[in-house]
């Protein structure tokens, strides 16, 4: 059985880092992908948004490098977790957790002269990941609407 993602996209907002107990960093970020198109020969777009859970030193990275508006490439694997509302209402969310990322988007920070290639792939072990069990609920608002 094979449960792999590729993703190209822009990031939404600057990300979300935690540090759980233990000093296990857990980064999430919102990932919008637009697929053009024609139709009666008007150029369509359609764009969706993918909630992006990335663990351990790959956050680290992410907390250092990663800001809003940044083109990344994402590898990972899909999950879907529940969790109750205040109401007591089970919902669901799908995420993605990501095993590598590469940042396709200079780095922001005026440091890209410095020898260091700024498209570098960072990756981190798909079993360096805890389980979505043994992870905390990290409820997303899907009604972020956010344009670039």
């Amino acid at each position: 059985m094979v449960n792999k993602v590729i993703l190209v996209g822009n990031v939404g907002a600057d990300p979300e880092v935690k540090y759980l107990e233990g000093g296990v960093a857990v980064a999430n970020l919102r990932l919008a992908t637009t697929e053009r198109y024609k139709r009666n020969g008007e150029t369509v777009e359609q764009t969706e948004w993918h909630s992006i859970v990335i663990w351990r030193g790959l956050a680290e990275v992410v907390e250092k490098y990663v800001t809003k508006g940044m083109r990344l490439y994402i590898e990972g694997r899909i999950r879907t977790r529940s969790w109750e509302d205040q109401g007591g209402a089970k919902r669901y969310t799908t995420e993605i957790y990501a095993d590598s990322m590469q940042m396709l988007s200079p780095r922001q920070d005026g440091n890209s002269n410095h020898g260091e290639n700024s498209s570098r792939p960072f990756s981190a072990a798909a079993n360096s990941a805890p389980s979505p069990q043994a992870s905390a609920p990290i409820p997303t608002d899907e009604s972020d609407d956010l344009p670039f």
